[in-house]
């Protein structure tokens, strides 16, 4: 118990200094430099072949959890989860093939849907069921907000895109680490954190990687390595239908 208290009081305490420091730091504008990557290549007249190509394993992964969970019960949060994989998959192949701010719109999109829906799944299952419904509305409505509040805000700030984004991500190893599941699927998203944690590497040496390489950037390997923690993720499905089997 006194385990899970202090994991209690680091989620507030970092969910309290990331607001105050969201509040307090100017507005953050989407940088059109953003937009260049280094693999630029036409091939088969598809423009950033491999940019564009590389997420399609976000629509198998995707396709692969929905699948899965055909038989399964109570899995609303999973099944939109999974879709919102899918449109990622499709959203930021759309983006890649005409890369500016307006078609970023649809790989954020579905991309935060995805985020704040795993962030409640993952506060359903590790810490309360309770709270984890309680809060899935307010997080996808929030989520949607801090898109609409970037692209069609008056100062076109991305603060709260920044913040749905990361906090998640500092949050769930806490979670991870200081709450016990009700069922053994902790290392898989153990899992898909070590997989996000290395896309984001590998999307930081964007350009390195591929004056190294050639013929493949590192933001193509970042949609690689993201889908294959989401695919890793669908053996939760697995243990947990096992385990509803046992229990009949």
């Amino acid at each position: 118990m006194k385990k899970e208290k202090v994991g209690k009081w680091l989620l507030i305490s970092i969910l309290l200094i990331a607001a105050i420091v969201i509040l307090l730091i100017n507005p953050i504008h989407q940088d059109e430099n953003y937009h260049i990557f280094s693999d630029e290549n036409t091939i088969l007249g598809i423009p950033n072949f491999w940019n564009v190509i590389s997420n399609f394993p976000f629509i198998i992964a995707g396709i692969i959890g929905l699948r899965k969970l055909k038989f399964s019960e109570n899995t609303l949060k999973m099944k939109l989860f999974f879709t919102s994989i899918i449109l990622v998959g499709f959203g930021s192949a759309y983006y890649h093939f005409i890369p500016n701010s307006t078609t970023l719109v649809w790989d954020r999109l579905p991309m935060t849907l995805a985020f704040m829906t795993l962030f409640s799944m993952l506060l359903s299952e590790f810490i309360s069921e309770k709270l984890g419904k309680k809060i899935f509305i307010p997080l996808l409505v929030f989520g949607i907000y801090s898109i609409i509040f970037w692209k069609f805000g008056k100062n076109e700030d991305l603060r709260l895109y920044v913040f749905i984004q990361f906090y998640p991500m500092l949050a769930i190893p806490i979670i991870l680490l200081f709450f016990k599941p009700k069922k053994e699927t902790k290392k898989f998203y153990w899992y898909l954190l070590l997989c996000y944690v290395i896309a984001k590497v590998f999307e930081h040496f964007d350009f390195q990687i591929f004056h190294k390489m050639q013929w493949i950037s590192g933001h193509s390997l970042k949609h690689i390595f993201a889908a294959f923690g989401i695919y890793l993720l669908t053996f939760t499905i697995d243990f947990k239908q096992k385990s509803q089997e046992i229990l009949k």
